[in-house]
């Protein structure tokens, strides 16, 4: 089972470069995890609504050319499969007309997987964006719980919008305290680990530095490498023996962000 989550910032934008064809036909993953898509499925075109090898499931914003998350599941993967559904809501969370929850619920091998693509909000804005921001993080890791409890495989994939310690962004010193590196946000981060889910690519890259996942684009700062790993997989510790790899696809290029991979035993 291969899993990519990637933030778009425009799905429609990627696809008029051509670079999400051309993803989407070298990549072949089981699971593709979109963020930031822009757009309503009346918006889209044949390709992103008709694909003949992709059931493609859309949680839009309210507002057009915002925020929204998207699913894409192999058709050939679901024919093995049953029970299945699509949620875009978790109760008592702000934000949810954003769009920025999409789940697919299924059934394999008498096995139930919840497949998260998360659009976690930046809390930048305002003080009110801030505070829900965090109350965000915390209802979605209450609603990972509850689907764990419940027997439920649950993987997780997305723009979380934090680096969670100092060797995942570039200038650690001078954006401390900032929104995306604040110690209410990493300390979620902290809170979901010590609650047995991993960040799955730094268990295997405990100490590795200069590895981001996000640049931004008015400084270049992608050609100089000076960047935030915002992007991440989180997965029940118990199936940790089940990864294959994980990777951050840094030759992957149309977006602010580049995708992360992660390949699972099924």
């Amino acid at each position: 089972m291969k899993i990519i989550t990637w933030n778009v910032n425009g799905i429609r934008a990627v696809e008029r470069k051509g670079d999400l064809q051309e993803f989407v036909e070298r990549e072949v993953a089981e699971f593709f995890l979109f963020q930031e898509i822009k757009g309503q499925r009346d918006q889209f075109g044949a390709y992103l609504t008709e694909h003949a090898d992709y059931d493609q499931y859309y949680h839009s914003a309210h507002k057009k050319g915002y925020a929204g998350t998207a699913i894409w599941v192999r058709k050939d993967f679901m024919k093995d499969c049953s029970d299945v559904s699509f949620h875009t809501h978790i109760e008592d969370a702000p934000n949810m007309d954003e769009g920025r929850i999409s789940q697919l619920t299924f059934t394999r091998k008498k096995k139930v997987y919840s497949i998260f693509s998360v659009y976690f909000p930046n809390g930048g804005k305002s003080d009110q964006a801030w505070k829900e921001k965090l109350v965000f993080y915390d209802k979605v890791h209450a609603h990972m719980s509850k689907l764990r409890e419940d027997g439920h495989i649950v993987i997780m994939g997305g723009d979380v919008n934090v680096a969670h310690t100092e060797i995942d962004i570039a200038r650690a010193k001078s954006n401390d305290g900032k929104v995306g590196f604040h110690p209410k946000e990493r300390a979620w981060v902290d809170r979901l680990i010590d609650d047995y889910w991993i960040d799955v690519w730094r268990v295997r890259n405990e100490d590795v530095t200069d590895v981001y996942s996000w640049w931004d684009m008015v400084t270049k700062s992608r050609d100089r490498n000076v960047g935030w790993r915002i992007d991440y997989f989180f997965l029940d510790k118990k199936y940790d023996k089940n990864v294959v790899g994980v990777q951050y696809l840094h030759d992957q290029y149309g977006s602010d962000h580049c995708p992360l991979s992660l390949e699972l035993k099924d």
